[in-house]
């Protein structure tokens, strides 16, 4: 086998899978290198995402409204159930397999694609000189560490090593009381007292799938108001769905010392009064966000400039200051989310290969996995407020829509907002049922300058909760037909 490749891929998450498999497709000759492993030590590409992220954690969400149902909403469906119990071992055991399919569908795609995948842990050696050994182009040595080690050359490298969770200060992650997302994934017993320090998406969403399966949850967030960054309208929302389940969130809290003891965990805290209390529980989740991922690159070996916060500084087409280095995803700046670090990846290869990819930040959604579910893309209404934008807003509730009181899901609202003079879609916003899945019209309709009379004149199903979006844009204009 050479070891010789037009382009080769650090990471095999999000970003790195895809951009080896794009490049791939465009005709290089790619490796892509991932040091994952499972628990019998094979290979496990996906990244965080794929085995401590979004997939194990939309399982476990699944798992455990399907439970939460049963409990509650199938007697309004005259189904009884009696005897009702959860085996969370089972439950984690098929988040498990859920996992395994996405590593080996990702290795699948490798081979499909003919991208050479090496299992084990990448490193900058030095940069290569252009000529015999390297090729026409020079480029960079990467060593490879595993079981298989070995050493590359490439000439265009991409950097996709993803991040770490951010641990609280003098609270160390031992994943066995003090969890970060990848502990909280793993928990085989309810735990009876659950407390949670940031009440951001990883927060919500593991809060949610314990407290459904019997958990008190405390989430402790730092921050005066909920979730800052959406829509106020929908985050309040949000917040009155979550008190009335049984959510515990306190906001503007100062956390003060964590001590571990052999049966939990207490926590000091300042309520937002300044009030002195504590937290003690069975299980803390610390979810106070995430830091890049460099462990073990060796930047400093080729000069890889990183910043103040350790990410690798990029321009706005993903280069970094190396001449054929690249970076994407969660290791350079912008939102943490898998699906960005896919479309730069895409971009990043389609540059390589001489065409011009593009990723606009401003059409990336974002989505919050609870029930009812949050999503949004473009401008809050604080924003445009705060940015002395002319607007126009309409929402409409799922109350009035008829799948959604089929579905007996009538919880939350879509609301867009729109240009005063021109009509377009400046912002959607959606918490409900399916929120994930209504927010990639909004997107579409963003991405090609549609106003919201585009929105309201295009015929949607019926029944279905699309419908809701169809008379939030006709209530930009005031004319709802159903509300």
């Amino acid at each position: 086998m050479s070891n010789q490749f037009d382009v080769i891929v650090i990471g095999a998450g999000p970003g790195g899978y895809i951009a080896a498999i794009r490049a791939a497709q465009l005709g290089k000759n790619v490796a892509c290198i991932d040091a994952w492993s499972n628990a019998a030590g094979g290979a496990a590409p996906g990244g965080t995402c794929t085995n401590v992220g979004c997939i194990p954690s939309k399982a476990l969400l699944q798992s455990s409204e399907h439970f939460e149902h049963a409990g509650h909403a199938f007697a309004d469906h005259g189904i009884s159930v009696k005897g009702l119990a959860i085996d969370a071992a089972k439950m984690v055991a098929r988040k498990d397999a859920v996992v395994k399919q996405n590593n080996d569908g990702i290795l699948y795609l490798f081979k499909k694609n003919k991208v050479t995948f090496f299992h084990g842990t990448a490193s900058f050696v030095k940069a290569v000189a252009p000529g015999a050994t390297s090729g026409a182009q020079g480029g960079y040595e990467i060593a490879v560490a595993g079981k298989a080690p070995a050493t590359l050359v490439g000439a265009q490298i991409i950097v996709a090593t993803g991040s770490n969770p951010r641990a609280l200060p003098g609270a160390a992650f031992d994943e066995q009381q003090i969890l970060s997302n990848t502990g909280a994934l793993a928990l085989t017993e309810v735990p009876k007292k659950l407390g949670l320090i940031g009440s951001g998406v990883i927060g919500l969403e593991m809060g949610s799938v314990w407290r459904r399966l019997g958990a008190e949850v405390t989430v402790l967030e730092g921050l005066p108001t909920f979730l800052g960054a959406v829509d106020e309208q929908i985050a309040k929302e949000a917040k009155k769905a979550f008190d009335k389940q049984g959510l515990k969130i306190e906001l503007g809290v100062k956390v003060g010392e964590v001590k571990v003891a052999k049966k939990g965990v207490t926590v000091a805290y300042t309520n937002a009064k300044g009030e002195a209390q504590t937290l003690a529980v069975d299980k803390l989740i610390v979810s106070i966000g995430r830091v890049p991922n460099i462990d073990g690159l060796n930047a400093q070996a080729v000069g890889l400039q990183l910043d103040e916060r350790g990410a690798i500084v990029v321009d706005a087409e993903c280069k970094t200051n190396l001449p054929g280095v690249w970076a994407v995803g969660d290791v350079v700046r912008g939102p943490m989310l898998a699906h960005k670090a896919e479309e730069e990846g895409v971009a990043v290869a389609e540059r390589i290969a001489g065409q011009h990819g593009h990723v606009d930040f401003n059409l990336i959604p974002w989505v919050i996995y609870t029930s009812p579910e949050i999503a949004w893309v473009g401008r809050t209404e604080q924003q445009l407020k705060a940015d002395g934008v002319a607007y126009k807003a309409g929402s409409f509730p799922f109350l009035a829509n008829g799948r959604a009181r089929a579905l007996g899901d009538t919880t939350g609202l879509v609301k867009i907002l729109a240009d005063a003079k021109t009509d377009e879609v400046l912002g959607a916003h959606i918490v409900g049922p399916m929120a994930s899945e209504l927010i990639a019209e909004c997107v579409m309709a963003m991405a090609f300058k549609a106003s919201a009379e585009d929105i309201a004149r295009i015929c949607h199903a019926h029944p279905s909760l699309s419908e809701s979006t169809k008379e939030a844009a006709l209530a930009v204009d005031k004319r709802t037909l159903n509300f």
